[in-house]
């Protein structure tokens, strides 16, 4: 069966597309034999992106383990649209040290001191980025990475907030709590889901989730009607 993997880059002038995987399991070891020269078997891109709004131009970024590639993925587009003047703000968290090279953050925001590291090709760009792990990675936040979100957005006035809309991709623990972040705050938030996919066409309906919609709740397909939704939609307030 295929493996869903998420686009961290894409250069249609070199023709290239960047994966970043983490070896788990029988296939993605297979995978990650592969050498220069070899062929594999790709379908996609499939289903539905993210959609940033220009009117909340500050994009909080908010990956998590194997959910860090699409933030990239989205960091270097929105630093690419010139016609919009987004802010974005990457935030990542692991547990294992990360595949990035770091370097001391440039740019200054109300976030811990100890959030010292940063990703030098969001630098490269412009693009602010923190670091979170509780696993005592030097450079870090010590904590998970939506707490460290909540830590930045606290310190956002009420202009700051209605600027704000949050991005996230990660694993659901982690994506329910950003989505509760974003309820506390009354901000939009657009998640996407890590789920197996048989199919990857809407086909075989083996990666369905209970996504809230205007007519009630519904299953939704994450290989074509997502892997992108509104946190709210996917993750409601706990009775």
């Amino acid at each position: 069966m295929r493996r869903p993997l998420s686009i961290m880059r894409a250069d249609p002038v070199a023709g290239t597309v960047d994966f970043l995987y983490k070896i788990v399991g029988h296939g993605l070891t297979l995978l990650s034999r592969r050498k220069t020269g070899d062929r594999v078997s790709v379908l996609g891109p499939i289903g539905q992106p993210f959609r940033p709004r220009p009117e909340r131009p500050r994009a909080l970024l908010v990956g998590g383990g194997v959910g860090i590639p699409p933030m990239v993925f989205l960091a270097e587009r929105l630093a690419a649209d010139t016609a919009t003047p987004w802010q974005p703000l990457v935030l990542m968290g692991s547990e294992v040290p990360f595949p990035f090279d770091l370097v001391d953050a440039g740019s200054h925001f109300h976030l811990p001191s100890a959030a010292s590291s940063a990703l030098s090709e969001m630098e490269a760009l412009g693009v602010p980025s923190r670091l979170a792990s509780r696993a005592g990675l030097a450079g870090c936040y010590d904590g998970f990475v939506p707490s460290l979100a909540e830590e930045w957005l606290s310190g956002l006035d009420a202009k700051g907030l209605a600027e704000t809309e949050i991005f996230a991709c990660g694993p659901t623990p982690m994506l329910a709590a950003t989505a509760e972040v974003a309820r506390r705050l009354e901000l939009p938030c657009q998640v996407s889901l890590e789920e197996y996919m048989a199919c990857a066409v809407g086909g075989c309906a083996g990666c369905t989730v209970a996504v809230r919609t205007p007519d009630g709740v519904a299953m939704k397909r994450v290989c074509v009607d997502g892997p992108v939704f509104d946190a709210e939609a996917v993750f409601p307030p706990a009775a």
